[in-house]
């Protein structure tokens, strides 16, 4: 298991203070450095320096998704991997980002940027390796344990999805396929043993469709929306069910129009979990298994 799993996103956000309040106060993630243009944040429960940075841009969405390697060797193995595969690799120095060694850097066919990393700063989840209680105290917002998965938009499916699978050895959980049963309107694929690490859905390339966040309990889901809406948050649909993954979810927005998700629950995945298909006339039960159907906000915005 070279890569471990989704390390950080970085993200656009023009509505810059806002969004920062936002990140810190109503989500609940932990600030742990910034410098001019950036904010670098973490979940309370990730012992790495940082999972999220917030980039202030002219304009939203994302400006790439990196996964952490279990060896700082990987790296070259993948280098090697993806220039065999016909995909160009950069380099990325040591210290580009605030905590961080070095890391590489390409485009998926979907064009969006990836890196891969290994080393980073461990400071801990704020709680002792003896005997530690079950959370730190001070928590804020909605305080999810984790970043989750994030699913982004594209052209070619079928195309991504091949190279997530051939080169970092990605399985495929769950798959949407149109009429005919032959094309993929989406994919989701993971390695760890959650439901998904990544997903992609057909749509313009280079597109942010949301970033999700783990919460462990569907009550956690509940405080969650209530909290959203004691501070005016946009909410694009729940708490609900997926069909996909079985997990519960609520989407919503962030200052900047980033679209997040909050998660709970899904089943387990080893790597010869079968892959379940989904066709295009149960979309709605697909995605909103208790609505059946799909808003057009879900289905056209994106960032």
């Amino acid at each position: 298991m070279a890569i471990m799993r989704l390390g950080r996103v970085q993200i656009r956000v023009p509505n810059w203070e806002k969004s920062i309040f936002y990140y810190k106060n109503v989500l609940g993630l932990i600030e742990t450095a910034r410098d001019e243009n950036h904010v670098y944040l973490k979940a309370w429960d990730e012992y790495d320096h940082h999972s999220v940075i917030l980039q202030k841009a002219d304009t939203a969405g994302l400006d790439h998704l990196a996964f952490k390697c279990e060896f700082a060797q990987d790296l070259d193995l993948y280098e090697q991997k993806l220039s065999d595969y016909g995909i160009a690799v950069q380099r990325v120095p040591r210290g580009t980002r605030i905590a961080e060694g070095e890391a590489i850097r390409f485009q998926l066919p979907t064009e969006h940027w990836v890196e891969l990393y290994h080393e980073i700063e461990v400071v801990g989840n704020g709680m002792p390796l003896v005997n530690p209680d079950p959370w730190p105290d001070h928590l804020v917002g909605i305080a999810p344990p984790r970043l989750d998965h994030l699913l982004v938009t594209g052209d070619d499916i079928e195309g991504v999805s091949r190279l997530f699978m051939d080169v970092f050895d990605f399985k495929m959980s769950e798959q949407l396929v149109d009429h005919s049963g032959e094309g993929k309107l989406a994919t989701w694929l993971f390695k760890t043993n959650t439901a998904h690490d990544i997903a992609f859905v057909k749509g313009p390339n280079g597109r942010l469709h949301h970033i999700a966040f783990w919460l462990d309990e569907w009550v956690e889901l509940r405080k969650a929306a209530d909290i959203m809406a004691k501070n005016d948050v946009t909410i694009d649909i729940g708490p609900t069910r997926h069909g996909i993954t079985r997990g519960t979810t609520i989407y919503f927005f962030d200052p900047s129009g980033n679209r997040n998700e909050v998660f709970c629950g899904g089943y387990i995945t080893y790597p010869d979990s079968p892959t379940i298909t989904w066709t295009e006339d149960t979309i709605g039960k697909a995605i909103f298994f208790f609505e059946r159907e799909l808003n057009d906000r879900f289905m056209n915005v994106n960032s």
